[in-house]
């Protein structure tokens, strides 16, 4: 007799969906934001040091960031499978550790090539133009940073392991550990608190480091102890291979992180692009994308739920349970942003205030405009994310990838380039472009997400 699991009782109808994918996408939700947390940790550490300190920390993170894309695609996708396999239930212990393992082995491998190129960034950035000194500035703090790409990957991993589980707050609070731990070490390695030595960006960038190492390793220590999970035994038998599972969790991982390339991609075009209107353009591009960003860190903890929870529903062959799980995180995260967008409509001289002094004030007039304008799609921007996540839990990523392409780049930067220059609205007329392209990628996941949540689960 199969025993009683969340996935295995009577469906609870809406309203148990709605209250088990809360419970579940909270913690993720505030796990996001405490990354947030510790790159404004290093930021708030840096900026005592003058502006190329923080500069050459902004570029080398943007780099790192980009680079981070194949390694959460292969985690993400890792977590689309753990979900579908804890949702049949019989055998899921055994099946589950072995893609987490073969997850891991792929990080492994991607990590040769990643590093290879981080450790160059210098070349990188001095190719698209940047001072030789600044390059060189973010290419030290790259090559300390980038030793805690690897455990960050294995955090992501075990995150999606306990997301399957249903049991998310072990990793936020080990996110929340990690801040104070991050702010510690910035404060000894960058400013020499405690008679430490001084390092500057490098100190910022082994701290990053060492931050992410002790979550993974923190994480770690928690599953390996924990009454429910230790039975899983995710490290037993690493060493061997299961060709066809690695050869699955790369067909779908790909696509994920071409999608997030894309999305990165976009913005870090729109930023080149506000450079040619002027400093001001790019110091008020960075303030609402900062503010953006934030809010966006709630429905991405919906979206990376939805993988979960529809996951869960698919591996039992519960269509009913699959429509529910999707559409109740669809609607989640568009009710999130609407309010989200209320707040940036009303009140975008207050925000950009908390960023820009008043000596700067036509910088501060222009991040008020766009921080209205990201207040018009954030609703775009939550449901396309939470209906991404909903296709993840049923292994659908190729569509998705195509979505972003035609919408991020076959339409929004044209359009935005076109309104900035050809019609005059300067920045604003790029963030409205950027506006339709969301929207148009919103439409198509919602679309895509009706038609396959009715289609029998194979």
């Amino acid at each position: 007799m199969i025993p009683p699991t969340a996935t295995t009782r009577p469906a609870g109808g809406w309203s148990q969906e709605l209250r088990a994918m809360l419970a579940l996408a909270w913690p993720m939700a505030l796990t996001n934001l405490s990354q947030i947390a510790l790159v404004v940790t290093d930021t708030l550490f840096l900026s005592r040091l003058g502006e190329i300190p923080l500069a050459a920390a902004t570029l080398g993170g943007n780099l790192y960031f980009i680079a981070m894309s194949l390694p959460f695609g292969l985690a993400f996708a890792a977590t689309a499978m753990m979900a579908q396999e804890k949702g049949r239930v019989r055998g899921h212990m055994r099946e589950m550790r072995r893609t987490i393992r073969q997850a891991m082995w792929l990080g492994l491998l991607a990590f040769i090539p990643i590093a290879l190129a981080l450790w160059h960034s210098a070349a990188i950035l001095r190719a698209t133009g940047q001072d030789p000194a600044l390059a060189a500035a973010a290419q030290t703090f790259v090559r300390a940073m980038m030793w805690g790409l690897l455990p960050f990957y294995g955090f992501m991993l075990l995150r999606g392991f306990l997301s399957a589980l249903e049991r998310p707050r072990a990793a936020l609070w080990v996110s929340l550990a990690a801040i104070g731990l991050n702010a510690l070490l910035d404060y000894v390695l960058v400013m020499g608190g405690f008679g430490g030595p001084a390092l500057g960006v490098l100190g910022a960038g082994l701290a990053s480091a060492t931050s992410n190492l002790c979550m993974f390793l923190g994480l770690a220590a928690l599953i390996a102890t924990g009454r429910r999970t230790a039975r899983f035994r995710l490290a037993g038998r690493f060493w061997r291979t299961d060709w066809r599972r690695m050869a699955e969790i790369v067909w779908i991982g790909l696509p994920i992180a071409g999608t997030m390339l894309l999305e990165i991609g976009v913005f870090s075009g729109t930023a080149l692009v506000m450079g040619w209107f002027g400093p001001g353009a790019v110091a008020a591009h960075a303030v609402a994308l900062q503010v953006a960003s934030s809010t966006f860190m709630i429905p991405m903890g919906i979206s990376q739920a939805a993988t979960a929870r529809v996951g869960l529903a698919a591996g039992a062959a519960d269509i009913p349970g699959i429509r529910r799980a999707g559409w109740a995180a669809i609607g989640l995260a568009a009710a999130f942003m609407v309010a989200m967008a209320g707040l940036l409509v009303t009140l975008p001289t207050q925000l950009a205030a908390l960023f820009l002094p008043p000596e700067l004030e036509s910088t501060r007039r222009l991040a008020v405009t766009l921080l209205m304008v990201a207040g018009l799609f954030q609703l775009a921007d939550g449901v396309q994310v939470a209906a991404a996540g909903a296709l993840r839990g049923l292994k659908d990523t190729r569509m998705p990838l195509f979505f972003a392409a035609l919408g991020y780049w076959g339409l929004g930067l044209p359009v935005g380039m076109a309104l900035g220059f050809t019609a005059g609205m300067g920045p604003i007329g790029v963030w409205f472009g950027l506006a339709s392209g969301l929207a148009v990628v919103a439409v198509l996941m919602t679309l895509r997400w009706r038609r396959l949540s009715a289609l029998p689960v194979s």
